[in-house]
This record gives C-alpha cells, structure tokens and sequence, in this order.
C-alpha cells in the first residue's frame, strides 16, 4: 500500500478546564497547570525574505498575532504603510490580499482595514501558526494545541494499529531508537520525537490526519523542545512510553495504540506547561 506522505479553539468559561467530548478532555490537574505566560517562540519559524509581498505581510502578520494592532483596530492608512515599507501601491496590495486570505484583517469602504477578532484567524495556515510561534507560545496555547492532538492522534493511532505497513512500522521504530539514543537534553530527542508524531499520521492512512499533522509541524516541533526529559527517568519514560504505541500497533491492537498515544500527549502538556511556568516573562503584552 502506498502513501505519500490550530487550530486555535476558544472556550467560553463554562470549558475553561478542557473539552467536554470523549477522549478530549484535560482533567484539572492539567488544566490548573495552565497559566498566562508565555513562552518564546522560535525566531526561525518565521519566514524572512521572499517577495516583497510576502516580507510586508509576514511584519503585519507577526505585529497582528503578537498584539500589536488590536483585534477591531484599524491598520494605518496605506501612505503610511507605503512610506514605512518603501514598496509600490501593488506590492502593498497583494501583502494586504494575503493577510484578508488568512483570515487576519478585513478591509471596508471608509473605515480602512480592521484586524478581525482572533476566532476568525485560520490558524491551520502554516504562516499563521509560524507568525504565532515566533511572537511567543503561551500556556492557553499550548492547552489548545494539546486539545486538538486528544482529538485527532489517538484516533489515527488507532487506525495506524489496523493499517500500519511494514515500512510504517520501520519508522516508528526508528523514531524509537533515535529518542532512546538521544540522552539528556540532545535536540536529536525533540526531532526524532517529532518524526514519531508525523510517522504516526501517516501510518494511519488518513490523508486528513496527515495534513493536521504537517500543518502543526511548526508549533509541534517548539512543543517537543518544550516538553524534552531533563533528567534519565523522565527519559527513560518518555521513549518507553512512545516505545509503546509502536509496540500496540505492530500488534494490530487499536484500542491499545490510542490509550499509549493519549498517555504521551498528555505527558507532554504537563511538560511544556512546566517550561512554561519556568520561563521568564517575555518582552510584549
């Protein structure tokens, strides 16, 4: 068989404390880990460079999701855009374009263009997710992000249990191996950890689960640098606890793969919430 290989939700009061749905619920410990701060994100999830185009959108886009223009403000007026950034009425246009697509801004007749409330921003765009990472991770992202892998990776564990591939098994296993040899705080635990989660979507034969999957790469590989064992029981847990989802699904045992992989994501909530909590405050609102 052959395979190619944000989400952001936002809760009204009464859900603070999780998603009442089964199998995506976090429970109260988990959810009174969760505070305001936020975390740096990394520099190089942004995109520097391309077209002029790009550039402009990228420096409004990462201003909009750090809380520099307020959601409902209006951006300034375009000969101040054109003055700042020194591109053509064109250029400034299409980054304009861009940031409407993304579900970022909206632009009226005699009001300008309004940075749109932050449930309207589709943070399942690869830009998005990486102008987010790069302006800061915070606790209540982190609790989302886990909130979606809860709803989305038990379930493509289980189905990988009943259509994983002999070269899918390959690949877990590696990953396995790769995590068990990177002792301590290697960044090699936080790739191959990565490239665990990613084998996984595509072992379950779900095109759709292996786009969530890629779309979330960015913000998942900060999350796995977050959530990494500090001291060699943390890291012997860690890589015995991805060692069995791999072994579930080799067995061809669905309900097994999806408990395992609930176990891991939620381990790596209470991970990265912790950093989290260790972090200094960072340089924005």
């Amino acid at each position: 068989m052959q395979r190619s290989g944000p989400y952001r939700g936002f809760m009204t009061r009464g859900q603070e404390a999780g998603i009442h749905r089964e199998g995506a619920t976090l429970d109260g410990s988990e959810a009174a880990a969760i505070s305001r701060k936020r975390f740096p994100g990394a520099a190089a999830a942004g995109r520097v460079g391309g077209p002029g185009h790009a550039r402009i959108a990228r420096a409004l886009g990462t201003g909009i999701v750090a809380g520099d223009f307020s959601e409902g403000a209006v951006l300034p007026g375009e000969p101040v855009l054109l003055a700042r950034f020194g591109v053509s009425r064109t250029v400034l246009r299409e980054a304009i374009k861009t940031l409407s697509a993304k579900g970022l801004i909206e632009t009226r007749t005699r009001v300008g263009t309004r940075v749109r409330e932050r449930a309207a921003w589709n943070l399942f765009d690869r830009d998005v997710l990486a102008w987010t990472i790069e302006g800061g991770i915070d606790a209540r992202f982190l609790r989302d992000l886990a909130e979606i892998r809860l709803a989305v990776e038990p379930a493509a564990a289980a189905l990988a249990a009943e259509r994983r591939t002999a070269a899918d098994l390959d690949r877990l296993d590696a990953c396995v191996a790769a995590m068990r040899a990177a002792a301590g705080l290697d960044p090699a635990f936080a790739r191959a950890d990565l490239a665990f989660h990613l084998a996984l979507a595509d072992a379950s034969g779900n095109v759709f689960m292996h786009s969530v999957g890629a779309v979330t790469e960015a913000a998942l590989a900060v999350l796995f640098q977050l959530s990494r064992p500090t001291d060699p029981h943390e890291h012997a847990v860690a890589w015995r606890a991805h060692a069995a989802i791999a072994a579930a699904i080799r067995a061809g045992d669905p309900p097994a793969a999806a408990a395992a992989t609930e176990v891991v994501v939620r381990d790596g909530l209470r991970n990265s919430a912790a950093a989290v909590e260790r972090a200094p405050a960072a340089p924005y609102p």
